[in-house]
């Protein structure tokens, strides 16, 4: 019983060193793919275009935009909104339509390290990955990195991509609508488009434009965003 017990604790030594590792390392070290970008990849047998910017060279309206679509308790959280985890929860017990609650920590972990699907053991290991990024990252480079590899349309990874396909103009440069529009299509960037939105797209820029207004604009995000 004492040899199963050490076997174990090296076991779970092991996993833990494992996954802690590559956290620390991205740390510092950009990414150079991610577990999305790879799948895309070898399932669809083309590139993906992906070009990796620092976060100082992306406009801060693009980084508010996604706060404020994806995740607006970003700046204080420690990787997960448990009132949108409770909210999201109700809502699908009752019969509504499924939504999910991830934060952008949470869809970095998925993203950035884990595959495509739904399951207890990867939900497991996203929640594991949330509380090394939140325990060993900034929060400065968890959007960073969330802004780099983050799908916005086909073939398409990271707000660099996404800015010179449909705006042709790098991410520095684009507007507070152009902002908006990007982090629109997000929850869907296959199936809608930036440059050619839709009605709902439409409805959803409007939307996060107001709520960006709301949040105070970029001064939200005093403290993440490099000093401009």
């Amino acid at each position: 019983m004492k040899r199963l017990r050490r076997w174990l604790f090296r076991i779970v030594l092991a996993l833990v060193l494992v996954s802690t590792l590559p956290v620390i390392i991205l740390r510092w070290v950009d990414p150079p793919t991610s577990a999305v970008i790879l799948q895309r990849t070898l399932s669809e047998g083309r590139p993906q275009d992906y070009r990796w910017v620092p976060l100082a060279r992306i406009a801060p309206e693009m980084a508010l935009a996604v706060v404020a679509s994806e995740d607006q308790k970003f700046p204080g959280h420690r990787g997960f909104d448990l009132q949108a985890i409770r909210d999201a929860a109700q809502r699908n017990a009752r019969g509504g339509r499924l939504r999910g609650a991830s934060t952008l920590t949470q869809q970095v972990a998925r993203n950035l390290f884990l595959w495509q699907g739904r399951s207890y053991l990867r939900k497991g290991l996203e929640a594991w990955m949330t509380v090394l990024l939140e325990l060993f990252w900034p929060k400065a480079r968890i959007l960073e990195v969330y802004l780099n590899i983050a799908e916005t349309g086909p073939q398409t990874f990271g707000v660099q991509a996404g800015a010179l396909r449909f705006f042709k103009q790098p991410a520095s440069d684009i507007s507070r609508q152009q902002a908006a529009l990007l982090a629109a299509v997000l929850p869907s960037p296959v199936r809608y488009r930036a440059d050619r939105p839709s009605a709902y797209v439409l409805e959803r820029r409007d939307h996060i434009l107001r709520q960006m207004s709301q949040l105070g604009g970029t001064h939200y995000l005093q403290g993440i965003l490099p000093p401009t």
